[in-house]
């Protein structure tokens, strides 16, 4: 017999399911197609790359494990973000879809709707407008504002007639902004009144635009260019109303047209604009809700950045099942105001505020006395508990303790999803209990229409990323240098690399960084270390390129040092480093100045001002008792431990560039990390080391 034929036999032999009962033998049908095989790992089933390897190393869904998905099941007509509004508008006609919170007397009230059919007419007026005006189909049109309705009619108004959107964000400052409407070679920009200002600054040097439209702007107010600026300033109103004295027939997008470059910031070098299809929006859309259920009784609040994929694909989401989409005021520090609001019913956000979440309530439980404290304990370990022997909770527990903490998201979400970096297992399952709903976490980028894997329905087990994405298959390649390999015991590690209709067309004008990426098989490559765990699932453990070495030889990987210290209630936020010259972590903090303030107060501590209690010996030593704490407790290694720390006042924005636009702590932003990088220095002079 040949080598060939043993493999298949023994493939073969793999999907023989003994009998208990009959000691009899019966073929797993379900996991086989066209001479491939596939092996059932739980949630994640595994299929060998080509059989003569004789590794089975390429994971799949188990929902869909034959075959990745490209389009919703229910409906595969919908090919393109265009398809998806039509049949959104035909469907929900007459059903809320974007709101926002109307100013009475200069006091915000309540939300203003406008229906899906509402929206429909605005988008079909704005893209007439634009071809009135004598943009070409095919056109990239900027957006240069935050969160709010008419960012997504200029996004729909994009597709019916085949132009393709370009979020610019409003954080990334006038050199990037030029940057990327000059690469594009954007023709029309879509922004506020805040942001004009900063387009005109700088329109000489990006001849490609020739309108300008302004979101909430006055007529009166517009600028009067020089008819030879080639370039005219209008008011989206009047851009509505000669739309709408001008309709014209749609242009429809085909899948494999491009629907938006995204650019993404990184840490290093000028943006790199990643393109992605209508195909691809909708293949990982339709995958990643393969198994949950969204309903136009709905209500998504969208605060998180349009200009990233995460939101993007959360607002493909809403339209395809006719969900209400609430927009936050534009500040931060209003959100649970808008949430109070809005009752929002799914709420998608990032470690970070949920980070926050966790630290207040836990901070306001142990400053309630001892009484409410030992109730509050009592209710969560016992509806802990049930959820993980999976029973029903007792309604007790939430109307004696959780009912007021669910009150603080606006008391009816049912669906928390977190993405962008990892989310501690100690917040997920805080997360699961206080609000009594399902918790997922997912991993994705940009480069992959956003969702690689998400946790699925019923899996209770935290400290994961979940299964991959129906829309998309992974397999982990070995990285020697880091000793991650696929033959680790007792789980395969490696670098994750994802290939399927959900993988970008590469980017924008840059076909070397393209290649980096994706291989001459079709296989992107991540960057992210991962491990298959128990039942199939996938769990980031690493970054290739974001670590670094300490003197000893040790590696570090800073995001999961920083998820573990973000949880203590000193910490706002946390930027942790180490070099190869040094042997030990260091780290700044962004301190909760009201928690602060209260622990000097009870150590009768006196201070003239916050910056000064920020440097006093003993401020620092009480957050290092915090930290040190919660590294035991999360049995970090001795050199994962920080040693040193500065406490600071200001915290890490987008603005200030302490932030990458992706909400993550910037480790290497030219220009951008004077703060962090003079901390660096103060801290080791601090710490000695």
């Amino acid at each position: 017999m040949s080598t060939t034929a043993q493999r298949r036999l023994k493939a073969i032999q793999n999907h023989l399911i003994t009998s208990t009962s009959t000691n009899s033998q019966q073929l797993d049908t379900n996991e086989t197609a066209g001479g491939e095989f596939v092996h059932g790992q739980g949630y994640s089933v595994v299929l060998p790359e080509k059989l003569h390897t004789g590794k089975w190393n390429v994971y799949r869904s188990a929902k869909s494990p034959l075959k990745l998905v490209s389009r919703f099941p229910d409906h595969p007509e919908i090919g393109t973000l265009h398809d998806n509004f039509v049949h959104a508008v035909e469907t929900f006609q007459d059903y809320k879809y974007l709101g926002t919170r109307i100013r009475v007397d200069g006091t915000v009230g309540e939300y203003k709707w406008m229906t899906y059919g509402e929206a429909s007419t605005a988008r079909t007026a704005i893209g007439s407008g634009l071809i009135y005006h004598g943009i070409p189909k095919g056109s990239c049109i900027g957006l240069y504002f935050i969160n709010r309705p008419e960012w997504l009619i200029v996004d729909h108004a994009c597709s019916a007639y085949s132009n393709i959107s370009v979020p610019l964000y409003d954080t990334l400052g006038p050199d990037a902004v030029k940057y990327i409407v000059n690469h594009a070679v954007v023709q029309a920009i879509f922004c506020v009144p805040e942001t004009l200002h900063s387009m005109l600054s700088f329109l000489s040097d990006v001849p490609s635009v020739r309108l300008i439209v302004v979101v909430g702007g006055v007529d009166e107010h517009m600028p009067s260019l020089p008819r030879s600026s080639g370039v005219e300033v209008i008011s989206y109103s009047k851009l509505l109303a000669q739309g709408r004295g001008n309709p014209q027939p749609f242009a429809p997008p085909n899948p494999e047209d491009i629907a938006t470059i995204c650019y993404t910031s990184g840490t290093t070098g000028t943006p790199k604009g990643a393109i992605l299809t209508h195909e691809n929006l909708i293949a990982s859309v339709a995958g990643a809700t393969i198994s949950v259920k969204f309903y136009p009784s709905d209500v998504y609040i969208s605060y998180l950045p349009l200009a990233h994929i995460y939101e993007r694909a959360n607002q493909v989401m809403t339209v395809y099942f006719g969900v209400a989409v609430g927009f936050y005021q534009g500040d931060n520090l209003k959100l649970m105001d808008d949430m109070a609001a809005l009752r929002p019913t799914i709420f998608c956000s990032v470690p970070r505020l949920y980070n926050r979440i966790y630290a207040g309530i836990t901070s306001a439980v142990k400053s309630s006395g001892a009484l409410r404290e030992r109730l509050f304990n009592a209710a969560f370990n016992a509806k802990k508990q049930a959820i993980m022997s999976g029973k029903n909770p007792s309604p007790m527990w939430d109307r004696l303790v959780f009912n007021k903490i669910k009150d603080k998201l606006g008391g009816r979400v049912r669906f928390i999803a977190s993405g962008a970096s990892p989310l501690s297992p100690d917040v997920m399952d805080f997360l699961r209990v206080c609000f009594g709903c399902r918790v997922s976490e997912g991993y994705g980028m940009t480069e992959t229409s956003c969702v690689i894997s998400s946790m699925d329905e019923g899996d209770i087990l935290s400290g994961h990323v979940g299964s991959p994405n129906s829309a998309c298959e992974i397999k982990l390649v070995d990285v020697p240098e880091m000793n991650y390999t696929s033959d680790d015991q007792p789980y395969p590690r490696g670098e994750i690399c994802v290939r399927g209709p959900i993988i970008f067309k590469g980017y924008h004008k840059d076909e070397v960084q393209t290649r980096e990426v994706i291989d001459e098989d079709g296989w992107l490559h991540t960057g992210d270390i991962g491990l298959w765990w128990q039942g199939g699932r996938l769990k980031i453990i690493d970054r290739k390129k974001n670590i670094f070495k300490l003197a000893q030889g040790e590696y570090i990987a800073p995001e999961k040092v920083e998820n573990v210290y973000a949880k203590c209630k000193y910490v706002a936020q946390i930027f942790v480093y180490g070099d190869s010259l040094n042997s030990c972590l260091v780290a700044i903090v962004s301190v909760d100045q009201d928690l602060l303030k209260a622990w000097a107060d009870s150590e009768v501590i006196k201070y003239e001002s916050l910056g000064q209690l920020c440097n006093d010996p003993r401020a620092r030593a009480a957050v290092m008792a915090e930290m040190d704490a919660a590294g035991r407790e999360a049995q970090l290694r001795g050199f994962e431990f920080v040693k040193a720390v500065t406490l600071v006042l200001e915290p890490f924005t987008l603005e200030n560039g302490l932030l990458t636009p992706t909400f993550k702590a910037s480790q290497e932003t030219p220009g951008k990390s004077v703060l962090c990088k003079s901390n660096i220095r103060h801290v080791c002079r601090v710490g000695d080391i």
